[in-house]
């Protein structure tokens, strides 16, 4: 290659040049498989159990979402990546080449872009085969792609280049039909790399900074064009005035590349991506260019000097992800299918889980107090009767146990209707209320006078330091019924959450280790590059 080589001519020759070496993927794949099937086996053992509550309890809706959201993650999972094979195998079909995707909103002339570059390759001796896609099957052609200021592209179509560089152009990602956006995204991971073109009438949208995001989260080379770099002045040609095309000026190319630059870093750092994978934008006019017949001055002019500069920048980076490639979408739909969907879903489930069981365990304190209450209020008015019926035999015990039958009954409705959300397992053989033995019915006596001669004469019974005493037994009694059997709900609550606070760690732990093998996969491959 001559000193004064064009970078056209550069980029040209370094295609001629591509060298496709196969690499060894086994390792990293056993490696993400096995962490694959450790994360299954896992979800199975962190399932949600809610022993000691009723189906009705709004933690058992929660708790049991959970675990269905968990069972069918699995085979959702195997069907997503069986969505994956037809990229893979459009992958696989370009295996001895480098597929770069032509990405970005429609009407960003990418149509135009891809012709153009075919037209400089066939300009230079260089084999140029058009094809599209039809039903996963490639189709050769011998047309270009239509071009126009509406949206052209219908399908997924491409263009080989000197047999080892393909550009793939594709319905706009945010096109006039849904089909057309299903099918750009599809085939993303098929790319090597990616060439985001973005119109300078609106360069760098955030629509489509979020799929720029999603290509630089996959650590694939993207390098960003700025299009229709171009704008028409009048002038005076002899003696009239007309509309000429002239490139947008050096500063207005400059400030709309770093606008690009400034608001896709931004953007970048919100969505936790490294600022180091975006290329530096370029402006291009291809308009200019071949109303300049492609002179090296209108090359230049236009930026598609400067264009094959970057491309020649960014054909390392893309000849390294392609060896990896395989590993690299497994690995994309681990992270984006599989952990990222079940950490979003199942961690907000989680989180609210969590809310619910704190909100339970505040109820449960104001509960307990509210059945005490509850039942003090509902036996304290039996027991002056009671009283008065045993008075005579003066029977404590038996005032003890109708009291213990009273409160049980009490109780039990209590519990029903407060606690109806959890099961309560009562001590089959509750003891009955007791008292101390100097707790006593007593007599009423007229005491002994001496000046008159009476003896000590018993003119009632008198209950009165009995029924205080019975009054503090009853709601110590009673504390500790609403106590064992709130006490029984707290525990239920707090084992719901050790096992959700179980599968979250868990979930972090496979996080964790899936940004492990990812540095892995990418340190290891930059050690061999």
């Amino acid at each position: 290659m001559k000193a004064d080589a064009s970078n056209e001519q550069r980029f040209i020759a370094d295609v001629d040049a591509f060298e496709f070496i196969a690499c060894e993927l086994d390792t990293i794949l056993h490696l993400l498989e096995d962490w694959l099937a450790r994360l299954t086996d896992s979800l199975q053992l962190h399932g949600l159990t809610s022993a000691g509550l009723t189906e009705r309890n709004p933690l058992v809706t929660q708790a049991d979402a959970i675990n269905s959201l968990l069972r069918h993650s699995v085979p959702a999972w195997a069907r997503q990546w069986a969505s994956l094979k037809p990229a893979q195998a459009f992958a696989e079909s370009f295996d001895d080449k480098v597929l770069l995707l032509v990405f970005g909103k429609f009407n960003a002339g990418k149509s135009s872009f891809c012709n153009f570059l075919a037209d400089r390759f066939a300009a230079y001796g260089k084999t140029v085969q058009y094809f599209y896609l039809d039903g996963g099957r490639i189709v050769e052609t011998l047309k270009p792609f239509k071009e126009g200021v509406t949206e052209t592209t219908a399908r997924l179509q491409g263009v080989c280049l000197a047999g080892k560089l393909v550009l793939v152009d594709t319905p706009g990602l945010h096109s006039a039909t849904s089909d057309n956006a299903a099918l750009t995204q599809r085939f993303t991971d098929s790319a090597d790399g990616v060439l985001w073109l973005t119109s300078s009438t609106s360069p760098g949208q955030v629509q489509e900074l979020d799929e720029l995001g999603r290509e630089l989260h996959r650590n694939k080379p993207l390098l960003p064009v700025v299009t229709r770099s171009d704008v028409y002045e009048e002038d005076e040609i002899d003696g009239e005035i007309r509309k000429c095309l002239r490139s947008k000026t050096a500063q207005n190319r400059a400030e709309q590349e770093a606008d690009v630059t400034a608001r896709a870093a931004e953007k970048l750092v919100a969505m936790g991506v490294a600022t180091s994978l975006l290329k530096t934008p370029v402006s291009i006019s291809t308009y200019l260019a071949r109303a300049l017949q492609h002179t090296p001055a209108a090359m230049t002019e236009s930026g598609f000097e400067r264009l094959y500069a970057a491309l020649l920048d960014v054909v390392e980076p893309t000849l390294a992800y392609k060896q990896r490639k395989l590993a690299e979408m497994f690995l994309h739909h681990l992270e984006e299918n599989v952990m990222s969907t079940l950490c979003v879903d199942a961690m907000s489930m989680l989180a609210e889980l969590e809310a619910l069981s704190e909100a339970a365990l505040s109820q449960l304190e104001r509960q307990q107090e509210q059945i005490t209450q509850a039942v003090w209020r509902s036996v304290m008015p039996t027991l002056p009767d009671l009283l008065e019926q045993h008075a005579a035999t003066r029977d404590v015990t038996a005032v003890c146990n109708g009291l213990t039958q009273s409160i049980l009954t009490s109780f039990s409705r209590e519990v029903s209707g407060q606690l109806g959300d959890y099961v309560i397992e009562l001590e089959a053989d509750v003891a009955a209320l007791r008292l101390t033995d100097d707790a006593q019915f007593e007599d009423i006596v007229i005491a002994p006078s001496v000046a008159t001669g009476h003896v000590r004469t018993v003119i009632g019974v008198d209950y009165q330091r009995l029924h205080a005493a019975l009054g503090k037994a009853i709601h110590k009694y009673v504390v500790q019924l609403s106590s064992h059997a709130v006490g029984q709900c707290h525990a239920s609550v707090k084992l719901l959450m050790q096992r959700a606070a179980g599968l979250e760690d868990s979930l972090r732990v496979h996080e964790d280790d899936l940004l492990r093998l990812k540095v892995k996969l990418r340190h290891d491959f930059a050690l061999n590059e």
